[in-house]
């Protein structure tokens, strides 16, 4: 994705630079619960003490390029293709830089390269995995597309990692439906535009819920996210206009006002 040539959707500058924070930061919080429940707390830089996130980094890549010398020998391993995928996420967590203002983990280009690299394997793995994908590492990559979907060069980036974000996080729901799970795929197909299918699978979060006082408080929280993505629907609707106008002018983002402003999901 590097590349002054190539067209950015977000101007990055200044002020501006605050704002590129799309889907990720008002869903952080619910995606750092969905993460320790895929993964648990393991952060590889703790691994080594006081080390720098780029020896993590390092060591990750290393150990990608190792892996991807053994699938080209056995291509159809899917194993390999699960470690793969898992070590280029840690390769990116590990190259993020931290925002010393809000504490939140900013993706840098080269942190954005390695997730890239991680989606493109997880459709090689799904095409051969089929209906036996894993679900743990599916919820996984569902969360990072929607951390590549926050810095995409163009609106259709946005919205195909949007769509696949959706699809993977489905095959997790699906393998293991809860609170967590269920509200975090009625979210991603909200902002999908899968408003219809969204209700019903927000009605199977409101049954999660161990009581119905806390039913009704995941209700309202969950119409809270449906809001926000039919205002996000009608941005992109706005922004694939301005888009065609404008040519090869950069856009702001439409979400940059919803950031940070939804609540957290708790029954």
């Amino acid at each position: 994705m590097a590349g002054e040539e190539r067209r950015m959707l977000f101007d990055i500058r200044g002020r501006r630079k605050n704002v590129i924070r799309v889907v990720y930061a008002c869903l952080a919080l619910l995606m750092g619960a969905s993460l320790f429940v895929a993964v648990g707390p393991f952060n590889l830089a703790e691994f080594f003490g006081n080390g720098s996130t780029t020896s993590a980094a390092q060591i990750s890549e290393e150990q990608a390029e190792r892996i991807e010398k053994r699938l080209a020998r056995n291509p159809q391993d899917e194993q390999l293709l699960l470690s793969l995928i898992r070590t280029r996420i840690g390769a990116g967590r590990a190259l993020a830089q931290e925002n010393p203002t809000t504490g939140t983990p900013e993706l840098t280009p080269e942190s954005i390269e390695q997730y890239e690299a991680a989606q493109q394997t997880w459709y090689r793995y799904v095409k051969q995995a089929g209906d036996e994908a894993s679900p743990t590492t599916a919820s996984l990559v569902a969360s990072t597309f929607f951390n590549v979907a926050e810095h995409g060069e163009s609106l259709g980036d946005i919205e195909e990692s949007i769509s696949s974000a959706t699809r993977a996080q489905k095959i997790a729901a699906e393998a293991s439906p809860n609170l967590n799970t269920l509200s975090t795929l009625a979210i991603f197909q909200y902002f999908n535009g899968e408003f219809a299918v969204g209700d019903k699978t927000a009605e199977k979060v409101a049954k999660e819920a161990p009581s119905k006082s806390q039913a009704k408080s995941v209700e309202k929280q969950m119409a809270g996210y449906r809001k926000h993505a039919e205002e996000w629907q009608k941005q992109r609707k706005k922004l694939a206009k301005q888009a065609s106008k404008q040519g090869k002018e950069k856009l702001e983002n439409p979400l940059g006002g919803l950031s940070g402003s939804t609540p957290t999901l708790t029954p």
